[in-house]
């Protein structure tokens, strides 16, 4: 076998489809993630005063008593594509120029968000997955000099999980353009 890994010559129809499976739910895992995860860019919680429910009867507690909670909302006002916290350990992080964390900061979440939905549809699938990468590249980067080792390792499995996507897109069934 000349090519790489499998082709649909060199191996039935049934491990083809099977192939084409396991890049489908690959694909679909990866999307979803960083479709989910760039959504979460936008999200925050706010503690909103509500009356104390009475566990007995299930209604307002009838002395008026008020309890905080934190209730999560999305909106664009509360985008924050890197966290606060660790956004003040990369400014304080010689090798990061500024501009490029506050630009990185900027298009983080939107480009989860695309790429994600791009992966999920079959939109481009080579260039998505190229993306992520990128994106999980630069995190990972990022993440190791201001040394969280957890976050490195947890990003290194998304690394490992991209790179078995581009060994199986060249069986990518269900997209709308399979070329890029």
């Amino acid at each position: 076998m000349t090519e790489s890994f499998a082709t649909r010559e060199s191996v039935g129809p049934e491990r083809c489809w099977d192939f084409a499976m396991a890049f489908l739910v690959l694909r679909g895992w990866l999307g979803l993630r960083a479709l989910l995860a760039g959504i979460q860019k936008f999200g925050a919680y706010h503690s909103v005063a509500m009356p104390l429910i009475d566990p007995a009867t299930g209604q307002a507690d009838a002395s008026g008593v008020m309890t905080n909670v934190n209730v999560k909302s999305y909106a664009w006002a509360n985008y924050a594509g890197v966290p606060k916290g660790l956004m003040d350990k990369f400014a304080h992080e010689p090798l990061l120029a500024k501009f490029m964390l506050t630009a990185f900061d900027k298009v983080l979440g939107p480009l989860l968000i695309v790429s994600g939905v791009m992966l999920l549809i079959g939109l481009g699938t080579r260039v998505s997955l190229m993306v992520q990468a990128v994106l999980y590249l630069a995190l990972t980067a990022g993440l190791v000099l201001i040394d969280q080792p957890d976050g490195v390792t947890y990003l290194g499995i998304h690394m490992g999980l991209l790179a078995g996507a581009f060994v199986l897109v060249g069986h990518n069934r269900f997209a709308v353009l399979k070329k890029w």
